[in-house]
């Protein structure tokens, strides 16, 4: 809470502290955002792809609807209302997609496999970013960012390509096609979540944007899921659960919103290619997935991309994120 607070207090918006403001939200989404995959991939034992990607999310909206409800109560800043709730759909929508197909390519692929795969959803974004956003353009020009990117790209196939029976039909071929429908999704979902974050602020656009998510998926569960799971599996379960959807996706949300007001869709897409090497590392201990010298080398090249990415100087962003 403290450090929710401290990133989004009330200070002055321009010059290096702006920036200063965005990197640190940016660095703790890195993170949180390196746990999601071994939470689902745990998750999957005991719940449905379906039931999983509800529950998380339903959580995920209880658990911000109080700073909602504080803002909301302290006046000021846009209204909630159908306008807002269809600003805040139009993301949402993708956004149920990249859920469900991210858990379901953990079915093919290890979390941490998955977790460098997905970054590969840079290149998505900054050429979404580049149509949507004209002030991202500065950043794309820049040779830091171009090479940065690319190498960052390099390493995470190299991770990819190198792993033990990458090369022996380990990793199916419909499970690669549903981690691209993932990935291109979250960089749809990225570049589309900037308007309703600027308009609404961080808080109220998360908190509109995972109840949208919640309603979407619920008819999914009713479907082809089992709504009973919570009461069918052990309150430990329940608790990794609830503190993956309160960590992973409402504390990280927020921060992601935070730091793409401040620094920019694709210089914030960028940076997440830190989030494998904790993926994996963490994975490893875990799961048993360990790294052979080959992906050892391309993880490096991947460090050193985003390190270059990193000193990209972002413009002022034109449009801001609400304080909490």
């Amino acid at each position: 809470m403290k450090f929710l607070s401290a990133i989004t207090s009330p200070e002055p918006r321009s010059g290096a502290g702006n920036i200063s403001r965005g990197y640190l939200a940016l660095f703790a989404t890195v993170i949180i955002w390196s746990l999601p995959s071994l939470f689902q991939f745990y998750l999957l034992r005991y719940y449905d792809v379906w039931a999983q990607n509800f529950y998380r999310y339903s959580v995920a909206c209880i658990a911000i609807a109080p700073f909602v409800a504080f803002r909301v109560r302290r006046g000021g800043g846009p209204r909630l209302d159908l306008r807002a709730f269809a600003l805040c759909l139009i993301p949402a929508v993708p956004n149920v997609v990249h859920q469900i197909t991210q858990t379901i390519a953990l079915f093919y692929i290890g979390p941490g496999v998955y977790a460098i795969f997905t970054r590969s959803s840079v290149i998505m974004t900054a050429l979404l970013a580049l149509i949507f956003f004209p002030e991202e353009r500065h950043n794309l020009r820049q040779w830091q960012f171009q090479v940065g990117t690319l190498l960052g790209l390099l390493g995470a196939i190299g991770v990819f390509w190198f792993q033990p029976g990458a090369n022996t039909g380990h990793v199916a071929i419909r499970g690669l096609l549903i981690a691209f429908i993932a990935t291109t999704c979250w960089a749809l979902y990225g570049v589309l979540v900037k308007r309703p974050s600027a308009r609404l602020g961080s808080i109220r656009s998360f908190g509109l944007i995972s109840f949208i998510t919640s309603v979407l998926l619920f008819p999914l569960t009713c479907a082809f899921g089992n709504v009973a799971t919570p009461a069918e599996v052990s309150w430990f379960v329940n608790f990794i659960l609830a503190i993956s959807a309160i960590t992973c996706i409402t504390m990280a949300h927020v921060l992601y919103y935070v730091a793409i007001q401040e620094i920019g869709v694709a210089l914030a897409q960028t940076l997440q290619l830190l989030c494998p090497l904790g993926a994996v590392a963490l994975s490893a201990w875990i799961f048993g997935e360990h790294l052979t010298t080959a992906q050892l080398w391309s993880a490096a090249i991947l460090l050193f991309g985003a390190f270059l990415a990193m000193r990209v100087k972002p413009i002022a962003a034109t449009e801001t994120a609400e304080n909490i």
